[in-house]
């Protein structure tokens, strides 16, 4: 069993997971502020909620979006397992081909989501994933990592909304009965849900149709299930695809 971590805008997603299972997945916010300590302190707490002591776990991995403090976490986890931590990034082996312009510049975040699919599922593949950002991968029918597409996250469009218009207030993200809104609220909601559902819908069917063919699709994140039900397409929900990718990089780096 390994200690995966995933540090993105908005949350720091650690979990345990070997290759029979997931233990377990939880989210903590993001604070760049926090120093090592602190953020050894978030991880063992964590462990302790779940009764896992750090001399069970035989490593650990990272991956990152956010550089400042990508560091500070990986010291952090060290402290805690008393054992190196592998952070996801250049030198690191993968076993999959990066086809794009500058291979560098693509997220440990989908690269781990790609390498976690392609352990699962059949290519071609499109993988969303729901967070601060909502950022899609492709993996063809070779496996190789072809490239994707990024754009504002199911919260981020909601806060930018509400930020700048003065009469809408704050809402969940529990879908309204219907489509059609009979009030500000369930208008807002529909808006927010469906047309994230639907925006999923459409790029799929645009990027099947520029691959010439019908791809396995799936989706993770912590905003995936609050959407993807309401697709028309056929998407699978995967919450712990990303630590699975984690886990696969981890051992054959290990």
């Amino acid at each position: 069993m390994i200690l995966a971590i995933d540090i993105g805008n908005t949350n720091i997603v650690v979990g345990c997971i070997d290759e029979e299972k997931t233990y377990f997945i939880e989210r903590v916010s993001t604070d760049r502020s926090k120093t090592e300590l602190e953020y050894a302190i978030v991880i063992k707490n964590v462990l302790d909620i779940f009764k896992i002591s750090p001399k069970e776990l035989e490593g650990g991995i990272v991956c990152s979006v956010v550089p400042q403090i990508t560091h500070i976490v990986k010291l952090a986890a060290e402290k805690i397992l008393e054992k190196d931590v592998m952070v996801l990034g250049p030198g690191i082996k993968t076993g999959m081909n990066i086809l794009m312009d500058n291979p560098a510049q693509v997220g440990s975040d989908l690269i781990a989501d790609a390498v976690g699919a392609i352990g699962e599922y059949e290519p071609p593949m499109i993988i969303f994933d729901m967070g601060t950002a909502t950022t899609v991968c492709v993996v063809d029918g070779k496996k190789n990592y072809i490239g994707g597409m990024i754009l504002p996250g199911v919260r981020t469009s909601l806060d930018a909304l509400t930020a700048r218009a003065a009469q809408l207030s704050g809402i969940d993200l529990e879908a309204p009965k219907r489509v059609i809104g009979k009030n500000t609220i369930e208008c807002m909601k529909s808006g927010i849900v469906y047309s994230n559902a639907a925006l999923i819908d459409g790029v799929i069917l645009r990027m099947e149709e520029e691959l010439g063919e019908k791809a396995t699709v799936i989706a993770t994140g912590g905003l995936a299930k609050s959407i993807v039900p309401y697709c028309k397409e056929e998407v699978i929900l995967n919450d712990d695809l990303l630590l699975k990718g984690l886990l696969r990089v981890y051992l054959k780096n290990r």
